[in-house]
């Protein structure tokens, strides 16, 4: 596992659990608006290492609910699914975060008991995917067999999407919409600059024009809701 920081204590990345949060090196997406582009762009500095990240739950045990692991993406990771048992060993629930590209990975981990929830990135419409994920191309059955999987119910799970003017319009969410029709949650997520961004020029929407957006998109996927505004 290629670890890159640990957020020892957050409220908001495991829906209405106490978690930490573990961030992973490396993606094989190049979105301009990713957040964390030093994980993305930049060599591994491998500062924290699983074990570093298992001691600090020792002593978390009956604080803490759950480790939501993150990237990047986590799905790269080869020795994921040790570090997953370690930390399910342990009592801890597991959120994953994931862009959808490994499907029988996520499948295996999913089915093996090992991921407790899955947040997975919908980039934009099916028509813009390549253009959002920053690649030349791209073929979009891995990320649909993730979709596919997740309807199905087996596991808690939500779909969201960063907003962002530069690449998303209000027909490109409706598009979404009808693609993943009959979810359980969508999050439509305000694109906050960190600072830390593989495109600097990219710029989000004011609260009232993504709340606009959000009641247009509501209105055909009645689960979606807003994260951030």
């Amino acid at each position: 596992m290629k670890i890159e920081a640990l957020q020892k204590l957050t409220l908001l990345d495991f829906p209405q659990k106490m978690a930490c949060t573990v961030f992973t090196h490396g993606c094989n997406f190049r979105c301009p608006f990713c957040h964390n582009a030093l994980l993305v762009t930049e060599k591994s500095q491998e500062q924290i290492t699983p074990g570093d990240v298992l001691s600090f739950l020792r002593t978390r045990k009956g604080i803490l609910d759950g480790v939501c692991i993150t990237g990047g993406e986590p799905l790269l990771q080869e020795d994921i699914e040790e570090f997953m048992k370690a930390v399910k060993d342990m009592g801890f629930l597991v959120k994953l975060d994931t862009n959808g590209s490994f499907p029988k990975k996520l499948k295996k981990l999913c089915r093996s008991g090992l991921v407790d929830f899955v947040a997975m990135d919908i980039k934009n419409s099916q028509k813009k995917y390549a253009l959002t994920a920053g690649k030349t191309a791209f073929d979009l059955s891995a990320v649909n067999e993730s979709v596919e999987f997740l309807k199905k119910g087996d596991i808690p799970y939500e779909f969201r999407t960063t907003v962002t003017k530069n690449f998303h319009t209000t027909e490109d969410l409706l598009d979404i919409a009808e693609w993943i029709s009959g979810c359980d949650a969508y999050y439509l997520q305000q694109f906050v600059d960190s600072g830390n961004l593989i495109d600097s020029t990219i710029e989000g929407y004011t609260n009232q024009e993504l709340t606009a957006m959000y009641k247009e998109v509501k209105r055909k996927l009645p689960c979606t809701q807003l994260r951030g505004v």
